[in-house]
């Protein structure tokens, strides 16, 4: 049953309400995790009401659920815009590469998020296939720089490109999600400009020295 609110909310702008709940979600479920995330928060920060949350998102679960997959479409619409189609296999995987690492390195709350849902053993991600379909298009994505790649023997080493993915993944997901830790222990700022530009180089290079060799 609709409410007075609910109902003024969607005729003002129920597309803006629910983007505002989305974000400031976001920012509750990174720093007090799933757990700890408290839905009367939410609705407080948002200027709205718990009644207003569920109506939209069902459960506090069915929220966290759309702040993952808020979360994980950025990266693969930003991967879709590239146009790597246009570029030469090598190019398509460098860019991907930087692409990969530079979403990484300006988005922390993702990390935080996917560290977060490792912690629950991906318990939440299992009640939907949204992400497995948003995900499925970097692996196609990576097939065909790879076929491309096979074809004019720019790339000589056969890769299974999940594998591939799971590798530039955490290549550029570790210097974030452990730059604290990893900081501290050998006194290094990791996000330093030159050491920034450094790693990016160097994750790259591998990558397409690995695909070129023999």
């Amino acid at each position: 049953m609709q409410t007075a609110e609910t109902r003024v909310a969607r005729k003002n702008d129920p597309d803006g309400t629910k983007e505002n709940i989305i974000a400031v979600a976001t920012e509750e479920f990174v720093n007090s995790g799933f757990s700890g995330a408290r839905v009367d928060q939410i609705a407080e920060r948002t200027k709205t009401s718990k009644r207003m949350i569920y109506y939209y998102f069902g459960s506090k679960e069915g929220l966290y659920l759309a702040v993952l997959e808020r979360a994980y479409q950025k990266i693969r619409s930003l991967e879709t815009r590239l146009k790597l189609e246009d570029l030469s296999p090598e190019d398509a995987m460098r860019t991907l590469v930087g692409s990969t690492f530079d979403h990484d390195d300006a988005n922390p709350d993702f990390i935080q998020l996917v560290s977060i849902e490792n912690i629950h053993r991906a318990e939440h991600l299992k009640n939907t296939d949204v992400l497995q379909k948003a995900n499925s298009g970097i692996i196609a994505i990576l097939s065909g720089i790879l076929e491309r790649g096979y074809r004019d023997g720019a790339f000589r080493r056969r890769i299974d490109p999940v594998d591939l993915h799971q590798m530039i993944s955490a290549l550029c997901f570790f210097r974030v999600s452990n730059r604290h830790t990893f900081g501290a222990i050998f006194s290094r700022d990791l996000m330093e400009g030159t050491l920034k530009a450094r790693h990016r180089l160097i994750i790259s290079d591998m990558v397409l020295s690995y695909l070129k060799s023999g």
